[in-house]
């Protein structure tokens, strides 16, 4: 969904119970699809946000769930904006939950490569409660993953420039989370730049947000959840079938004999016997009569 506005009504909460929030490892919780049968998959997405908004007057939780350039190979978006309207938060306003200069995500899948790549240049993240104050600000963000058959899936991601959170700039440390918290605010967590792949899959996530703050402005109590930034992932296409052909034929040789030609089975004619066997057999028997006879004759010329 890109650049659309959102309404999250608050009755949708208290016919389903709790909110479930993203519960699946961001890195492949994109749902991107791939060509026909064969093909790699590859799918990619700027933002994705599952968000848990508690309402003052109300004393009632909205689900903010959306997400922004969520496509499946063959496909691409550049939409740069995601407007969301959650009932009863902030007078009825609509939440800018992302701007940015560049958004982009991109999913290309064949026969024998399937890729991926999110890219986040210049944006501000907002929630419900906040809207002077972002969530976070970053310079650019990115994320790729390419499966190619028979080849090792790379994944990569790519935190460029300043980390701003809660105005606070941040530093992040590959280590493991950061942690960001503002007085009377609220909690943010951090992790960095999440990869991972296997012998057929590759996934990235730019980066992941654990937020939890209490702004208690604009009718909003707290926002608890998670956003995602910039993930990509995908699937090597399946590698060529092997071939049922037919086993070779025998290698066939050629004998000549008596001024004919006798196809002979190779493995035949290097004991000696074959088709041309019987015909050698007669030609020796015949010179074995022709000698006797002769000897016959001869003797019966010395007896005279």
């Amino acid at each position: 969904m890109n650049s659309n506005t959102f309404r999250m009504p608050a009755a949708a909460l208290l016919a389903t119970g709790a909110v479930a929030l993203l519960t699946a490892p961001a890195a492949f919780a994109t749902t991107g699809g791939g060509g026909a049968a064969g093909e790699g998959k590859a799918g990619a997405v700027v933002l994705r946000a599952g968000l848990d908004v508690g309402l003052l007057n109300k004393a009632v939780h909205v689900p903010l769930q959306a997400t922004l350039n969520e496509v499946g190979a063959p496909a691409a978006a550049e939409k740069t904006a995601l407007t969301v309207t959650v009932d009863g938060a902030e007078q009825g306003n609509p939440v800018s939950v992302l701007r940015a200069d560049v958004a982009t995500a991109r999913a290309t899948a064949d026969a024998r490569r399937a890729q991926a790549e999110s890219n986040l240049a210049k944006a501000s993240v907002h929630v419900p409660g906040l809207p002077q104050l972002s969530l976070i600000q970053v310079e650019k963000v990115t994320s790729t993953a390419v499966c190619e058959a028979g080849h090792q899936p790379v994944a990569t991601s790519n935190v460029l420039g300043a980390v701003t959170v809660l105005g606070k700039k941040v530093t992040l440390s590959a280590g493991g989370p950061t942690e960001v918290e503002v007085a009377g605010v609220g909690l943010v967590d951090l992790e960095l730049s999440g990869t991972r792949t296997t012998s057929t899959t590759a996934a990235a996530a730019a980066l992941r947000l654990k937020v939890s703050v209490n702004p208690l402005k604009l009718n909003v109590a707290q926002v608890e959840g998670e956003i995602v930034l910039a993930e990509a992932h995908c699937e090597a296409p399946a590698g060529p079938a092997p071939s049922a052909s037919a086993p070779p034929p025998a290698d066939v040789k050629t004998q000549t004999v008596s001024g004919s030609t006798t196809p002979v089975r190779a493995d035949l004619a290097e004991t000696g016997s074959g088709s041309a066997t019987p015909y050698v057999a007669g030609g020796a028997l015949l010179l074995l009569g022709v000698g006797a006879g002769a000897l016959i004759v001869t003797r019966r010329g010395r007896a005279s």
